[in-house]
């Protein structure tokens, strides 16, 4: 895989971000967050190219407008608002990605893909029954990124079962590992404040990113030689 020392970066840098949180140095914290997502973006960018790497890139790009616009969530909640739907589009695009991966299984276990199924359909239900009386005026679009971001958990799932190892495990981890960091999220802010919040929320979100652009790599990785 090429450009190790990108994502090494990126590794360094994430690090030296979630130390920055948990200390809570927050006029440092504006100026790492925006570097972060765009080191993996172009990890992916100077890679072999591979069909799917323009809606990979895509996914990035929005994640990291979602990362900038959600810097001044505390100045009113038209940012959040913003950051959400930027990462509800982000969120599609791993939809369409995930999708459009090659399969090597024909056959799928289709008992373990049912239980897999009703667990995700188990936790959207919960979360948003549990979440739904403190919502008030933003009860429809969290219901809906959060339908979205549990089909996207569902695509990564049905990959699971049907792509090449290790890449199918590293998509997966890092789809369930987007799921955690949004649910920290949610919690944190329309239920009771999570200590440290911030610090869990990012650790999370960037280990899912980092996860899924590795795995992404590795499933393209012959199709790019």
């Amino acid at each position: 895989m090429r450009n190790t020392f990108i994502f090494k970066t990126y590794v360094a840098f994430s690090i030296l971000y979630l130390i920055v949180l948990f200390l809570e140095y927050q006029n440092l914290d504006l100026y790492l967050k925006p570097i972060l997502v765009p080191l993996l973006g172009f990890g992916v960018y100077f890679n072999r190219k591979f069909p799917t790497r323009k809606i990979l890139l895509t996914a990035l790009l929005f994640s990291w407008m979602g990362d900038v616009i959600l810097l001044f969530a505390d100045i009113g909640e038209i940012y959040f608002i913003l950051g959400l739907l930027f990462f509800l589009i982000a969120h599609l695009m791993y939809c369409v990605l995930f999708n459009k991966q090659i399969k090597r299984a024909i056959y799928i276990n289709k008992v373990l893909f049912g239980i897999g199924s009703l667990l995700i359909a188990f936790y959207l239900i919960g979360m948003i029954m549990f979440l739904m009386p403190n919502l008030g005026e933003l009860r429809i679009p969290v219901i809906i990124y959060a339908a979205v971001i549990s089909t996207m958990l569902l695509f990564a799932f049905n990959g699971g079962l049907s792509w090449k190892k290790p890449g199918s495990f590293y998509v997966l981890a890092g789809a369930v590992s987007f799921v955690l960091s949004d649910s920290i999220l949610a919690f944190n802010k329309f239920h009771s404040p999570i200590e440290k919040s911030s610090f869990f929320i990012m650790l999370t979100y960037l280990l899912a990113q980092y996860l899924i652009v590795i795995g992404v790599l590795k499933l393209n990785m012959k199709e790019a030689d």
